[in-house]
Parts: C-alpha cells; sequence; structure tokens
C-alpha cells in the first residue's frame, strides 16, 4: 500500500495538461493547466509537498510522461480509460472533474495501472504495427483495382490472384474504351501503381522485421515461439512486443487479456455466456487468430521453414513446439466434429495457443 502525501491526476491532451492535486494531510488541493511538455509538468508537481504520486489515463500521447516520472523517482500509474468506473448518475464531464477523480481514486487505491513498454518495445511495436497497416492498405488497394475491373466486365481466371502470373495478366489489360474517353485508364493505371507502391512498402518493412527478429532483444523470445506451427517472424515479433512481459500470466490468464475468453452475464444459478470479450490488446488477437487457422490443415512433417526454425532450437523448446501442434490440431479435429462453424473453431483454437505461447515465451532453453 502506498502512502504518497500528495495524489496528482492529470488530464492529458495533445495541447494541453488540465492537473488537480491533493495535499492529504492538509486538504489543500492545487489546480493547474499547464502546456504539454514533460518539462513543465515535472516542474509543477515537483513544487507540491511530497512525497507525490501521479496518475493519467492512457491515450494518443504515448508513455513519454510516465518515463519521464520514472526517471525523476515519482509514482506514475497510467490507467487503462476502460477500467475506469463512472457512476451512473454523473452527467458533468469536464477536464478538471476527470483530473479530480483520478487523484482521489488514487488516493484511495482504486486506479490499476497497465504496464508501460519500454523505449525498446515501443520501437519494435511501431515496426510491427506499421507492417499490420500496410498489410490493410494494401488489401484496400487491390479490392480498389478488382472492383475497377468487374466494373468493366474484366474478370482473372487464369488461377489465384496477386501472382506473378495475374501481375502479367493485369499489365496486358487494355480498357474497351473509346480513345478520347481517358478517365477510367487513368484510374486503372493509378490503382496498379498504388498496389505496386504498397507492396513494395511492405516488403521493406518486411525487411526490416526480419532483421530486428534477429536482433540480440528479440531473437530468444521469436525463435521459441516459432516452435509453433504458424508462428513464423512476423508474428513471433508481433506477439513478443505487444504482450511485453510475460511473466504477468500464467497459461490459463492470457486469453483473457488478449479478450480470447467468453463474455458472461450470470446471476444466482443462471449463467448465460455469449461472444469473447475482444477487450485487451487487438493486434495480439489478431495474430493469434490467424496464426491458429493453421492448425485446420492435416498434421504432416515439418516443412522445410518450419523444420529449420525447429533445427535450432533446444529439444525441450522442440518438443514443446510438437506438443503444441498435435493439441491444437487435436482441438480443431474434435471441435470440427461438434460442428462448430470454422471461425468459432478458430478463436477457439486461438486461446489454446496464446497459452502455449506463453508456455514457450516463459521457458528457459
Amino acid at each position: 500500500m502506498f502512502v504518497e502525501r500528495t495524489t496528482v491526476g492529470l488530464d492529458v491532451h495533445s495541447r494541453s495538461v488540465v492537473a488537480e492535486a491533493v495535499d492529504w494531510s492538509t486538504g489543500q488541493a492545487f489546480s493547474e493547466r499547464l502546456v504539454p511538455t514533460n518539462e513543465v509538468v515535472l516542474d509543477w508537481v515537483a513544487r507540491l509537498p511530497g512525497p507525490v504520486a501521479v496518475t493519467y489515463e492512457a491515450g494518443p500521447t504515448g508513455f513519454g510522461l510516465a518515463r519521464a516520472f520514472a526517471a525523476a523517482g515519482v509514482r506514475c500509474e497510467v490507467v487503462a480509460p476502460s477500467k475506469l468506473e463512472r457512476p451512473p448518475g454523473d452527467r458533468v464531464k469536464t477536464d478538471r472533474r476527470d483530473a479530480r477523480r483520478l487523484a482521489r481514486l488514487l488516493h484511495i487505491g482504486e486506479v490499476t495501472g497497465i504496464r508501460v513498454p519500454t523505449v525498446a518495445e515501443e520501437d519494435a511495436r511501431d515496426l510491427v504495427r506499421a507492417r499490420e497497416a500496410a498489410r490493410a492498405d494494401l488489401m484496400r488497394a487491390r479490392h480498389r483495382l478488382s472492383k475497377l475491373l468487374l466494373r468493366h466486365g474484366i474478370v482473372y481466371y487464369g488461377g489465384n490472384a496477386w501472382t506473378r502470373e495475374h501481375d502479367r495478366w493485369l499489365r496486358r489489360q487494355q480498357l474497351d474504351l473509346p480513345v478520347e474517353l481517358r478517365g477510367t485508364r487513368t484510374a486503372f493505371q493509378e490503382s496498379y501503381d498504388a498496389v505496386l507502391a504498397v507492396t513494395a512498402r511492405r516488403d521493406r518493412l518486411d525487411e526490416q522485421i526480419a532483421h530486428t527478429a534477429a536482433s540480440p532483444l528479440w531473437q530468444p523470445i521469436v525463435s521459441r515461439l516459432g516452435a509453433i506451427r504458424g508462428i513464423a517472424d512476423l508474428t513471433g515479433l508481433g506477439l513478443a512486443v505487444e504482450i511485453g512481459d510475460w511473466d504477468r500470466f500464467t497459461g490459463a490468464s492470457i486469453g483473457a487479456y488478449i479478450g480470447l475468453v467468453p463474455s458472461e452475464s450470470s446471476s444466482g444459478a443462471t449463467r448465460s455466456q455469449g461472444s469473447i470479450t475482444k477487450t485487451g490488446n487487438s493486434h495480439a488477437r489478431r495474430l493469434l487468430v490467424e496464426a491458429a487457422w493453421h492448425h485446420g490443415r492435416p498434421l504432416r512433417s515439418p516443412g522445410k521453414v518450419l523444420a529449420a526454425r525447429r533445427s535450432r532450437l533446444s529439444p525441450a523448446v522442440r518438443a514443446r513446439g510438437e506438443a503444441a501442434d498435435r493439441r491444437l490440431r487435436h482441438r480443431w479435429v474434435t471441435m470440427s466434429a461438434r460442428n462448430k462453424r470454422q471461425p468459432i473453431v478458430a478463436v477457439a483454437v486461438a486461446r489454446e495457443l496464446a497459452g502455449w505461447c506463453w508456455s514457450l515465451a516463459t521457458m528457459d532453453g
């Protein structure tokens, strides 16, 4: 239990910081609107009666302020907005009221702080999320191009789309329009150029991710996670940077953190479960669900890539990865036999996959 004399609540915005503090020894309150720079905020807090504890809500301004307080030796709790309860009758919301409420909740110990990532974790996280944005942009660019052609009755029947053969087919397209009409041709060329540009951006990010995953900081955990089928450098690094400290969880609790457990509304003898909660880290949840789909395929001898990844691991880690593959494939088969829909099966396997990833991330070897 913390016993700081003064607690400070900060309502942090991009262009202002509203600060409310209470000296609980005297009951004196302090209030100020500050410029959103770390030096100004730290200087104001340093003038308060100490010892001091600070809290603010996580948001788009990042964790620079929390790191600055930690460097100054001031306890700072960054709280998730979803974890703060608001009284149903509270119909007035202002920055000062929010900051004052944070200061009071911190004093009575009702603030649950989130883990602040390290600078290295945030650096790798930005890289992985940039690649995720490139993937989404590429999907949209391809969709725009294919639907433009579809409107003019041009459809590719030569096999899978977005292959080399499909690219050669795109280059050969000549829209059957009068010469004086150039709008559609221009739109087609711009859409095709957009696909090429985003593809090149994604490939550059993939190269950097492979380089980062092989660095001494991330290579041990990424290689251990890669012992499971469906987890390569991109997924392994993404899970490593999104989860951060795996020791915070257990094999049973990590699924709840990622939002892969069923929602529930129970009272008395009545128990009602619904769809998954989808709380917590959505990026890690997407990576796990994508990896879970690999276990829908029959379990055969490892391919060259997976065999090469496992050959660099210790026998204990390699055995754990093989056990995970068998268990997850068995889970997929048994749920499919109960006529569960494939997306539901994938989510259930992803929840169990999270536990296996935790087991690999926290083991030695």
